[in-house]
């Protein structure tokens, strides 16, 4: 790269942070070519709220095919990444720049992509375009902010507020509703009342979008730690989401041990365990997003309470088999969202043993541990994610039941112990084999794996210590 080319924007920065030196290599190879170029998007709002984003997309005057004539003519790698849309993908020193020309979008029939896209001739024209204000912002290290729409107003003031008519804005794209409420979530905002009305009475059309694409956006939103806000406040929308959550909102629970119908229980579970998983006690960063797996599954703990739900002669409530009811449901929903398979399977897993009773004693809890144990999991981080909606599933209740946190507690830490110390709770972690039954003289065959059933069993009992020599002596070889 020339080094002028290198030195022209040296040192621009807006609010403090400086973008990427390739990205400005770029933009100035774009504007050597006579085309104007900009920075747009998440990095101009990142910059703003004087955060150092790693995205940065370019918004060009040029079609895609000058934007790329322009590039490889200064030594930059093209990728024809979005030429539909009129985007290409600019490659320099391994970090790659969306590169999108100005644009207009036509009618959005489907509800999600525009029938047609066409070329503008001004930055202007294609802010119009965007979602949000915060994210209709561009940047130029010579030229400054354009901000059009308020967007750094919107910023300082924490909304989120749709560019023009919001109605407008989500009919053209339905996901846009769960993009404003996954920011307004991320960046702890709120959405703007005339923006929120149009989420509400517009959230129908969230049919329209596949729901892999719903999926990952909700996945998004539960691991801000703020799912239970976005609960709370958009009720219409998530329930559009996750049409199972809607039976649970109103729905009274008439028990002592409730103080709240199953959805604003659910509300105050997600706030809990994303809340309390910053606080990490296992060393680990407490900056980290907490577990996707222990999200979904505090979101759907309780999705099979309503199908469940009976009365008894006194008037009270009971929600017999609702954990593996919920599991089913969960299950269903995971995969029409396209959940990633181990997420959904740990999600399940948690949803299916959150009710189980469980007490601070050696054996309920290897054997507990023994549930979770599997080809591919993690029993330790289960266990802990288990014990997280537990304690959050308990605050939740009514006060009374707050006293089981203490118990909760305990229970984590001689998993802990168990687990330095060795103990077995599944055939992974027994200290005897099929290989040393058949060394003793047992014949390979079925009776292999009842031993190593009753051998297991025993060690956890306490019958039996859990060592080869000790298992073997106890099974008699």
């Amino acid at each position: 790269m020339d080094r002028k080319r290198m030195q022209r924007y040296e040192g621009c920065a807006l609010n403090g942070i400086e973008p990427a030196p390739a990205a400005l290599e770029v933009l100035s190879a774009l504007e050597e070519a006579g085309l104007e170029a900009w920075i747009v998007g998440g990095w101009v709002r990142d910059a703003l709220l004087g955060n150092a984003g790693h995205d940065i997309d370019i918004c060009c005057s040029g079609s895609w095919r000058s934007s790329a004539a322009a590039l490889e003519a200064a030594g930059i790698a093209v990728i024809e990444s979005g030429i539909k849309f009129g985007g290409i993908t600019a490659v320099l020193r391994g970090e790659r720049f969306e590169v999108t020309s100005y644009r207009y979008d036509g009618f959005y029939t489907d509800g999600r992509h525009p029938d047609e896209v066409k070329l503008a001739s001004r930055v202007e024209e294609d802010l119009a375009r965007r979602d949000f204000t915060v994210n209709a912002m561009a940047w130029h290290p010579a030229r400054g902010l354009l901000d059009i729409y308020g967007g750094a107003a919107d910023l300082a003031r924490g909304l989120i507020r749709a560019v023009g008519d919001a109605a407008t804005r989500f009919e053209e794209d339905a996901l846009r509703m769960l993009r404003a409420v996954r920011f307004a979530c991320r960046l702890d905002f709120s959405i703007e009342e005339a923006t929120a009305r149009a989420l509400a009475a517009c959230s129908p059309l969230l049919d329209a979008v596949a729901r892999e694409r719903v999926g990952v956006e909700l996945g998004g939103i539960l691991v801000t730690r703020h799912g239970g806000d976005a609960l709370s406040r958009y009720p219409e929308l998530m329930c559009a989401a996750v049409p199972e959550l809607a039976r649970m909102r109103g729905f009274d629970q008439h028990s002592v041990y409730h103080a709240y119908d199953v959805y604003e229980h659910t509300v105050r579970v997600l706030t809990v365990a994303g809340e309390l998983s910053r606080f990490r006690i296992d060393g680990g960063d407490p900056l980290a997003p907490p577990s996707p797996s222990l999200m979904w599954a505090a979101l759907l703990h309780d999705v099979g309470k309503p199908s469940c739900f009976t009365q008894d002669e006194s008037g009270r409530g009971h929600f017999y088999g609702h954990p593996e009811s919920g599991e089913r449901i969960a299950r269903d929903i995971l995969g029409r969202l396209a959940v990633p398979g181990e997420v959904a399977r740990d999600a399940c897993l948690l949803i299916r043993y959150h009710d189980t009773p469980l007490r601070a004693e050696r054996q309920d809890l290897l054997r507990m541990m023994g549930r979770m144990a599997g080809a591919g999991r993690d029993t330790a981080r289960l266990m802990g994610e288990l014990f997280d909606l537990k304690r959050a599933d308990t605050l939740g209740k009514a006060p009374s039941c707050f006293y089981y946190v203490e118990e909760i507690e305990r229970m984590r830490e001689m998993v802990r112990e168990l687990i330095a110390n060795g103990e077995p709770y599944s055939a992974a972690t027994l200290a005897l084999t099929g290989r040393d039954l058949i060394a003793a003289g047992v014949a390979p065959g079925p009776r292999i794996g009842q031993m190593l059933s009753a051998a297991l069993d025993a060690a956890i009992s306490g019958v039996v210590p859990n060592e080869t020599a000790a298992l073997l002596s106890w099974l008699d070889l």
